[in-house]
């Protein structure tokens, strides 16, 4: 999985906070909020977000609404993927990754763990 590039990054950030189709022109509102960004330059970056199959899009009436191909979690875990295959001693990368967590990281990943195996906080089932 490729990396998204910054601003490729902020649109599909501000489409997964939708989790509907959407337009460019909602897209560029949402963006507006941090800096100012032109109309056509999101209509640029999702049409090449279409064509990386990253979001998929079909007509409604003059407009073309957008929704993901990919979800922000799927994402995220193969950029974490790909980060730990780049490592010579994952257990060291790893060591590492979970000693910068902050708190509310470490609970989610206990949570996380839970889930995965069906344990409770103890290790019971």
């Amino acid at each position: 999985m490729r990396a998204l590039g910054d601003l490729e990054a902020r649109v599909m950030r501000a489409i997964w906070a939708r989790g509907q189709p959407v337009t460019v022109r909602d897209i560029v509102g949402d963006l507006q909020h941090d800096r100012p960004v032109a109309y056509t330059t999101v209509m640029t970056v999702m049409g090449n977000l279409c064509r990386k199959g990253w979001l998929d899009r079909h007509a409604d009436g003059r407009a073309y609404r957008y929704q993901p191909l990919v979800s922000a979690e799927d994402y995220s875990a193969g950029m974490m993927r790909q980060a730990l295959a780049a490592s010579n001693d994952r257990a060291a990368a790893l060591m590492h990754f979970i000693g910068d967590l902050s708190a509310e990281e470490a609970k989610a990943l206990e949570e996380a763990y839970q889930r995965l195996t069906g344990t409770s906080p103890r290790g019971r089932r």
